[in-house]
């Protein structure tokens, strides 16, 4: 089987914060899948951006792309259209943006998809769940994810179950 990883593509340094979420993810929640960093802009340094991207394509390897751009964000568009992977938009300004953002980063040409995932664990999360399509060894570390997730709600019913809450009078 190839090697797996993700390739996280930021437009800026700057980025970083946000974008650690995604290995730091996958590192907490014992996802077995690499994290790869770059930055790369696609209005400044667009020759670097489709070299590297050339050097992905040909490695061999099974990637999906999560790329992390803030303003316009013609990084997402540009790696869709580049590459055969997929690519995951995650910008680090869509709360502060909201639908503009969600459109900026989403309405691309036919033949140039891109998915949009707001918070970089769910795109973490997303990006593992393809990789899982060629490699079953996931699935267990995804259901066991999604166990955690659900005794965390559960715990939480439990807790409150009993205790008074105030209400809030307007």
């Amino acid at each position: 089987m190839p090697s797996q990883k993700l390739i996280v593509i930021m437009g800026s340094k700057r980025d970083l914060p946000f974008a650690g979420r995604i290995g730091a993810f996958l590192e907490r929640e014992g996802f077995p899948v690499k994290c790869e960093y770059n930055v790369c802009s696609a209005h400044k340094t667009s020759e670097t951006l489709t070299k590297k991207l050339k050097d992905y394509e040909r490695s061999g390897e099974d990637i999906v792309y999560i790329t992390v751009a803030g303003l316009s964000d013609a990084l997402s568009g540009t790696v869709a259209g580049y590459s055969k992977y997929p690519v995951i938009a995650c910008p680090p300004d869509s709360k502060k943006y909201g639908w503009t953002k969600v459109f900026s980063s989403m309405v691309t040409p036919e033949g140039v998809p891109v998915l949009f995932v707001s918070e970089p664990e769910n795109a973490a999360l997303a990006a593992v769940k393809i990789l899982a399509l060629s490699n079953h060894l996931l699935h267990e570390k995804i259901a066991l994810y999604q166990q955690k997730k659900k005794e965390e709600v559960i715990r939480a019913d439990k807790e409150i179950k009993g205790k008074k809450v105030a209400k809030r009078h307007e």
